[in-house]
């Protein structure tokens, strides 16, 4: 009796189009193609035979490798992104900050102050009632 294995997590079978291929293999194997043949039919004649295929090769490998390079579901540019983003672009040492509540409570009263202060100082300069009181909690 024959026995076929199928995967257990469904959501990385990829579903192929041609040849056993992706799209996304497709379009970068064609590109790959598109972009390494002429360049061999063109320089074969002026620098020889071998320094043309490598020429060629070197050429199409970056595209053969973002059509088939992928890790962790990631395709190989987000890689590459994530890299040079944390690399170069963002500033190595990120310093831990918390913010602290008590502080923050701290300086709301200290600016409350201030504001009847200003308050009070203008009630009086007026002759009126202040506009702020201290608001006293009662024990009942």
């Amino acid at each position: 009796m024959p026995f076929v294995p199928v995967p257990k997590d469904l959501t990385r079978v990829k579903s192929k189009v041609a040849f056993n291929l992706t799209k996304r293999q497709l379009i970068c194997f064609g590109g790959g193609a598109l972009a390494g043949i002429p360049i061999y039919v063109l320089t074969r004649g002026v620098l020889g035979n071998d320094t043309a295929v490598v020429l060629m090769i070197g050429l199409m490998l970056p595209f053969f490798l973002f059509g088939i390079y992928e890790k962790d579901g990631q395709p190989l540019e987000k890689i590459l992104g994530h890299f040079i983003r944390a690399r170069f672009l963002v500033p190595r040492t990120r310093p831990y900050r918390t913010e602290n509540m008590y502080a923050a409570l701290e300086r709301q009263n200290k600016n409350e102050m201030e504001v009847k202060a200003v308050a009070n100082k203008a009630a009086k300069n007026t002759g009126k009632k202040p506009a702020f009181r201290r608001k006293v909690a009662r024990k009942q």
